[in-house]
């Protein structure tokens, strides 16, 4: 059966991620990412924390900023990373005082960098179940989770990641964000596992709009996502032509994300690495409209 570009896409709710700015140059991009990407009316909207919580400070300003000047609804990232829990604690009730209601509740990247071994903080929160239980000890926020379709790379397999998503749920985490996929399958037969296992939570599959290829595979080859052979073809020969990577990488995410819908997902996240312009042209690709009234 062939569908129209917004027949399988009605109704579909979208998220975006940013990350929080290092120079007044990249603010700037990020607030022109935000004002653009407002108009599509999305669920909400997350700010990560750098590794090993190093834009701790520039995230907590973001996140205030979205709140007081916006109409988006922000999801803060927040890390068990190189703090106690009490200074953590002191930020979750910041944010609950400024208005957030979301909070997505992630152990962290060690201080040295993705690859290295991890070692909590000895007065921290040692995982992000514990985090989640402590966020919803301190206020009724709504908390997000991480989860990885292809095994997170410090697991010893799927029924450990299991165990840890369905712990995480138990603490309090009623969604769960997939790390980024090229390939449906890889999400369908997560979702089949986790149905199977019993976990009520809603899963959300993350989708990245990284038009730089070499950043891509290095991306992917630290957190463990597979990329199929024909991606390295659509590539292979664009290192100069950023234009037509941007354009290819679009198409790849809104047929990723069609296929998806087709199978009953309803809820995205774009990883738009703070560039409006593809977070856009594959919500255009998949009939995703701007909300009229923020529109008008």
């Amino acid at each position: 059966m062939t569908h129209t570009p917004g027949e399988l896409t009605q109704n579909l709710n979208v998220s975006y991620e940013f990350f929080p700015p290092k120079t007044d140059e990249m603010e700037e991009r990020l607030w022109e990412s935000i004002r653009r990407l407002e108009v599509m009316g999305p669920r909400f909207v997350s700010v990560t924390y750098g590794a090993g919580g190093s834009t701790r400070d520039r995230t907590h300003r973001t996140v205030r900023r979205i709140v007081e000047e916006t109409q988006l609804k922000p999801a803060a990232h927040l890390t068990c990373v190189s703090a106690t829990r009490e200074e953590v604690d002191e930020v979750i009730r910041e944010y609950w005082d400024a208005g957030v209601r979301h909070i997505v509740a992630l152990r962290g990247d060690p201080p040295q960098g993705l690859g290295e071994a991890y070692m909590p903080h000895p007065g921290g929160y040692a995982n992000a179940t514990e985090l989640t239980a402590g966020i919803k000890a301190i206020a009724d926020f709504e908390v997000s989770v991480g989860c990885y379709p292809e095994v997170h790379p410090e697991s010893t397999g799927l029924d450990h990641d299991l165990d840890v998503l369905k712990a995480k749920v138990d603490a309090g985490a009623s969604r769960a964000i997939t790390q980024f996929f090229f390939e449906p399958e890889t999400f369908l037969r997560y979702r089949d596992a986790v149905a199977k296992a019993g976990l009520s939570v809603t899963l959300v599959p993350g989708i990245m709009l990284q038009p730089n290829f070499v950043g891509l595979k290095r991306m992917a080859g630290l957190c463990g996502a597979n990329i199929p052979a024909h991606l390295d073809q659509l590539y292979a020969g664009l290192e100069d032509d950023a234009k037509t990577r941007e354009l290819i990488t679009a198409n790849v995410a809104a047929k990723l994300c069609e296929r998806l819908a087709a199978e009953g997902v309803k809820d995205f996240h774009f990883y738009t690495l703070n560039r409006a312009e593809l977070s856009l042209s594959t919500c255009h690709l998949l009939g995703v409209k701007p909300v009229e009234t923020l529109a008008a």
